[in-house]
Parts: C-alpha cells; sequence; structure tokens
C-alpha cells in the first residue's frame, strides 16, 4: 500500500519521464521525418491529455523538439504560435473585460429572470437564457462565475422564503449563507481551471443537509445545472464563443487557405437552429429531472404567487435598481459590442454581398480579427466617463490582462505548431494514405463514431487539448475517404464542447459544482442526458440544414485530393 501510493504521488512526474521512453523507438529504429513528428506529437498528446504538466508548457514543446529533429527550423516553429486566432481573441477579451468591469452582464442577466418569472421551471429557464445570450460573447468560464452569485442568492432567498412560511422557528436552521451574494466576491475569470477543481472538490466535502425539503435540494441542483450546461451550449452559436470554436476555424483556414466559407456570419447560420434546440431539450430534459412533468404549472402565469416567489422577485427587483439606470459606460460598451456582432455577421454572410466586397482589390485581407482587434483597441482609447479631472480609458492594460487566458493562447499555438509540422513531415499524408480503407463505410457513420469518440474523451481532458489532438486526425481523413472535410470536422469540434459529466469537465462545471448543491452523481445523471441531446441534434443538423449551407455533398476544389498525391 506503501508503495502503490507513492507510485500515485510521483504519477506525473513517472508519465513525463517514462512517454517519451515508450515511443523512442521510433525516431530511433524507422529514422524519418514522418516517425520523428509522430514521436513529438504522441508525447505531446500523452502529456495533455494526463495532464501530467501544465497545459501551455506542454504546448512549448514542438517549438523545442522539431529544430532538434529537423524537421522545421526555430523561426518557422516560433511564426506558428502566434495566429489570427490570438488577435480575434485579444480583441473579444477587451470587449468581456469592460462587460465584467461595468456589470453590463449581471444587468442583461437580471433583466432577463425578471422577464421570464420566478416559478421554478420559469426561472430555470430565464438563467438558460442569460447564459447563452452572454456565452456567445464571453468565454463560459466568465458565464459561469457572473452568473452563479446572483443564483446564489436567488436560490437562498426562496428557500429562506420558504422556510418562513413552512415553521416559522425553522427560518434560519440550515441556511448558512456563507456571504455569497449577488455583490460579494466572485470567482475571478483569470482564475487557473486547476484552482476550480480544487474548489470543487472541498465544497463537495463541505455539503451538508442543508435543505428543508427535497423540493428546495431539487431547485438547487436544477438552477445549478442549468447554469452550467447553458454556459457550454451558448458558446457554440458564435466562431468567437469557444476556444474550440476559434481553434477549428484557425486551424481550418491554415490547411485550406482558398476557402473563405467559415466565418461568423455561415457559422450562426448553422449552429444557431441547433443552440435552440438543444437549449430546449436541455431545458426539457432538465425540468423532468427536478421539477416532474407538470410543464402546465410552469406556464400559468396568470396564479397568485406564491411567498417563495414573491420574496425572489423583490430580492431581483432590489438587486436591479441597486444598478440604476444605464450609465454612460454601460452604453458605449453595449454600443461597440452591437457594433462588433453586426460587422462580424456582415464581412462575408455568403447569402448575400457583405461589407468586405467594398475592397474587392484587398479579397480576403479583412477578417473577424480584424474587426475585433478595432473596437476591441477603442475600449483603451474611448474615456470611462466625461473627464472631470484626469483622463482614464474604458479599460486599463492591467484589467485586460486578469481576462486574457494566456494558458490558452499558448496551448492554440502549440496545437498549430503541430499541425504545421505534421504537413511539413508528411506525416499527415502518412496518416491519410493509411485511413483509406474507412472509405468503405457510410459517411455518416464515421461522423457519429467520431462524435462519440472526442465526446467521451473531451470528459477527461482539456477541450483545446481535445480538438487540437483531433483535428489532423480528422482532416487527414476526409481527404483520405474523398469526404468534405467539412462534413467530419463541425460535428467534432461542436461535440468537444459537449463535457456534462463531471465538475472537472470543465471550468463551468467546477464553479458550479463548488457552490455545494451538487455531488457528482447528479452531474452524471444529467449530463449523459446532455450528451446524447447533443450528438443526436449534431447528427440532425449536419444530415440537414447543413448540406445546402457548406455544400457537403460535394468533395472542394480546395481540399487536397489524397487519391491523386498518393498515385504512382
Amino acid at each position: 500500500m506503501g508503495l502503490a501510493s507513492h507510485v500515485w504521488c510521483f504519477r506525473k512526474l513517472i508519465i513525463i519521464l517514462f512517454c517519451p521512453l515508450l515511443f523512442l523507438p521510433l525516431p530511433l529504429i524507422v529514422k524519418t521525418k514522418e516517425s520523428e513528428c509522430a514521436f513529438t506529437m504522441l508525447v505531446v498528446a500523452i502529456y495533455w491529455l494526463t495532464e501530467a504538466m501544465p497545459l501551455s508548457a506542454t504546448a512549448l514543446l514542438p517549438a523545442l523538439m522539431y529544430p532538434l529533429f529537423g524537421i522545421m527550423k526555430s523561426s518557422e516553429v516560433a511564426s506558428a504560435y502566434f495566429k489570427d486566432f490570438h488577435v480575434l481573441l485579444i480583441g473579444i477579451i477587451c470587449l468581456a473585460t469592460s462587460i465584467e468591469k461595468w456589470n453590463l452582464h449581471k444587468r442583461i442577466a437580471l433583466r432577463m429572470v425578471l422577464i421570464m418569472g420566478v416559478n421554478p421551471g420559469r426561472l430555470m429557464m430565464g438563467f438558460m437564457l442569460s447564459c447563452v445570450f452572454l456565452s456567445m460573447w464571453l468565454s463560459n468560464t466568465s458565464t459561469a462565475a457572473m452568473v452563479m452569485p446572483i443564483v446564489e442568492a436567488v436560490l437562498q432567498q426562496i428557500m429562506k422564503a420558504g422556510s418562513v412560511t413552512d415553521a416559522a422557528h425553522n427560518t434560519t436552521n440550515g441556511f448558512t449563507n456563507q456571504a455569497l451574494e449577488v455583490n460579494g466576491k466572485i470567482h475571478s475569470i483569470g482564475e487557473d481551471i486547476q484552482e476550480c477543481k480544487i474548489a470543487s472538490e472541498e465544497a463537495a466535502k463541505e455539503s451538508v443537509s442543508k435543505y428543508k425539503s427535497e423540493k428546495d435540494s431539487n431547485l438547487c441542483k436544477g438552477i445549478c445545472l442549468c447554469v452550467a450546461y447553458s454556459s457550454t451550449i451558448g458558446g457554440l452559436t458564435t466562431i468567437t464563443g469557444t476556444s474550440t470554436n476559434l481553434i477549428f476555424a484557425e486551424e481550418f483556414n491554415m490547411h485550406y487557405p482558398k476557402c473563405h466559407c467559415i466565418n461568423f456570419g455561415s457559422w450562426f447560420i448553422l449552429v444557431f437552429p441547433m443552440t435552440v434546440i438543444i437549449v430546449v431539450l436541455s431545458w426539457v430534459w432538465l425540468h423532468v429531472l427536478y421539477f416532474g412533468f407538470n410543464f402546465s404549472k410552469t406556464f400559468e402565469f396568470r396564479k397568485e404567487k406564491s411567498n417563495r416567489e414573491k420574496a425572489s422577485i423583490k430580492l431581483i427587483e432590489e438587486e436591479y435598481k441597486k444598478l440604476g439606470p444605464m450609465g454612460y459606460q454601460e452604453i458605449v460598451t453595449l454600443t461597440i459590442f452591437c457594433s462588433m456582432a453586426l460587422l462580424w455577421f456582415t464581412r462575408n454572410p455568403g447569402f448575400f454581398p457583405g461589407w468586405s466586397n467594398l475592397f474587392p482589390q484587398y479579397k480576403g485581407f479583412a477578417t473577424d480579427s480584424t474587426v475585433a482587434l478595432f473596437l476591441g483597441i477603442l475600449f483603451f482609447i474611448l474615456p470611462d466617463e466625461n473627464p472631470a479631472s484626469e483622463y482614464t480609458a474604458l479599460i486599463t492594460w492591467k484589467e485586460f490582462q486578469s481576462c486574457m487566458p494566456w494558458e490558452t493562447s499558448i496551448l492554440v499555438g502549440g496545437g498549430f505548431a503541430l499541425a504545421k509540422g505534421s504537413e511539413v513531415s508528411g506525416l499527415s499524408l502518412w496518416v491519410g494514405g493509411k485511413l483509406e480503407p474507412l472509405g468503405s463505410l457510410p459517411p455518416w457513420l464515421i461522423v457519429l463514431v467520431s462524435c462519440l469518440i472526442v465526446t467521451s474523451v473531451t470528459e477527461v481532458a482539456s477541450n483545446p487539448a481535445t480538438i487540437t489532438i483531433f483535428l489532423p486526425i480528422l482532416i487527414a481523413l476526409s481527404e483520405a475517404i474523398h469526404v468534405n472535410p467539412l462534413y467530419l470536422l463541425i460535428p467534432s469540434t461542436l461535440c468537444t464542447s459537449f463535457a456534462f459529466l463531471l465538475p472537472v469537465s470543465n471550468p463551468p462545471n467546477a464553479i458550479v459544482f463548488g457552490y455545494g448543491h451538487l455531488t457528482v452523481m447528479d452531474m452524471v445523471k444529467a449530463g449523459l442526458g446532455l450528451n446524447l441531446i447533443g450528438v443526436v441534434v449534431v447528427m440532425v443538423a449536419i444530415s440537414t440544414w447543413a448540406i445546402p449551407i457548406f455544400d457537403l455533398k460535394t468533395y472542394p476544389s480546395w481540399a487536397k485530393d489524397l487519391r491523386n498525391a498518393t498515385a504512382p
């Protein structure tokens, strides 16, 4: 037992040392550029999946190993670490920083809940819609961290009102609110994911029987889960909504520079209907799990409100009043936010001429990152108020830095470097040739299998690492079986975000789990249903309305034809 515990304590070091030794025969015996690149990719993939080293530190390994193996020059590898993706991310984080600083997210969330009402079913839908909308433009981590303090305050008020009604002498027993108030401290946006995991584990140990009834327990579980899941689902809708979407877009554009079909507008048209369907089905699933099948009660708008509902409405109204009227800073932030979304959507939507057509001599020069950076820089220029004394901008560089996910930036850069090395060494061509026999299978079956695989892997590995590992494989596979690459890449990219099962599957799960209302089995039970809903909706979408949008039935001219490339 002592030896086993020591091995477990040093498991990461063991993986770091023995993983390269395990794959060392590849470069020593085979001695080809393909085998040397494969060695690098296998080591990086194992480190990413096991998190033996920090994800961003592992992402730097290609910059070390490719020059040593003679695959790419150091300067060439370094240039792969900063792409159009990073410029786009900087602009988005500028917007997110201003939204968080000036409490625009809180105004949107509270207003949405007030519109929907506080009946448990409608309250759940109100928070889901708020989170979905916010996570379209902010990271899912930011959304969950912003909304959960509001949710906790509302839940505590509902339970307190219920206890007063049921038994006056039990008003305070079991309801020690650990300062989880709307205006209290919330999880920092720039907080490391590992800290979220640790916090969730500690909270699970402290979770005790603190509910007056099963109804209270189910209410807390249902509302908390809806925040975690909708914060992830909303990010699917926009190409900038999740890091996996951005990684896919950059990787795709890097492999297929002649294809200009992936942009904000085309992605939104494809995924928005999917998001709506997934949100509705998810709400139904969570409603059935925690509030039962009585949907008619949920939609009774004229019914006399209970004490619980009155207390909740009062709390939300009070919090909304504290925000006061919209200030100058919120108006400017909202204006830039709307302008960014509008310019993204109209740049090159595909079904009508976009504003990029005004510059035909510079076709393809301006991208979504151009818009994001232009409007993002405005936050450092526009004053935060009518300057009476000293001029200060809407956001400072220090505030921007606290929100900027540097780890994700380096991680994505490492993925781009791996992909470039795979192409230069010829590994991608070799893999594609080996995958050609899969062409005998129906394409929809290959898509389904790939979706199920990435959905399973992403439950135990980070979403960016998962998509970074699988994209080169799927690109090679699509070219080998002569199927439109988008037919495989889009559903797999979307399914990479379906990490709903465990608290450590993604940051929103960990943040919500940290409030102590959920157990691991609660998440597993609800998450299985969410995973099934997500995969089914994605499969339906890629087999129906996605086909005419991207002409998925046709093998495009911008993709490599490996049948010709491998011909003698």
